[in-house]
């Protein structure tokens, strides 16, 4: 628990990680087959000479409020590994370049960390402006090195992303190779 604590401060004050520390397998209402999708590939995810190869991720779409980024908290607890956010708010700077070292800096952090679960809030924020210019091509550049990052990693990441909106995610991050596969989240009944 003191490294858990010591882990949290130093994340909280130096980046655009947060730690979220590994938490128990928890129930969560209307996930089942979310549950069943992860429990069937969790072998597979620590094997070495896994077949099929290990998931790198998954999208969770739908409406606010329906617990995506809580089941995004269960599935690291299935997982049995840390979960880390990516807080766009810190990632962004006005500098000139700053955001894209820091997106490079923080994918490198999760690299060396792995395995962990990466937990991306409303990717749709930090990706859905890439098809506009009036940030200086900041977006596009930032959608870019992110898409690579996703495609060509080997490491033991997992990636849980959130998304209200499907409509503002640009095209080629929903192909086969960035997310495994896609979740919709409803409302409950």
């Amino acid at each position: 628990q003191e490294i858990e604590k010591y882990k949290k401060s130093i994340f909280d004050q130096d980046g655009v990680l947060e730690y979220f520390g590994s938490e128990a397998p928890a129930a969560i209402a209307g996930f089942d087959r979310l549950k069943k999708w992860v429990l069937d590939r969790k072998g597979a995810f620590f094997s070495e000479s896994a077949e099929p190869p290990p998931p790198k991720g998954l999208l969770l779409l739908g409406v606010q409020g329906c617990g995506k980024s809580l089941a995004a908290k269960v599935i690291a607890g299935e997982l049995g590994i840390p979960l880390y956010r990516l807080d766009l708010n810190r990632l962004y700077s006005k500098y000139i370049g700053e955001t894209e070292e820091n997106l490079r800096k923080a994918l490198k952090t999760v690299e060396r960390l792995a395995p962990v679960c990466l937990w991306i809030d409303e990717i749709e924020k930090i990706l859905a402006s890439s098809a506009g210019d009036s940030d200086g091509g900041v977006s596009k550049r930032v959608l870019g090195t992110m898409l690579t990052w996703m495609q060509e990693r080997k490491d033991r990441s997992f990636i849980a992303a959130t998304s209200n909106d499907i409509d503002n995610l640009p095209p080629e991050l929903l192909r086969k190779g960035r997310f495994d596969e896609i979740f919709f989240a409803d409302l409950p009944d």
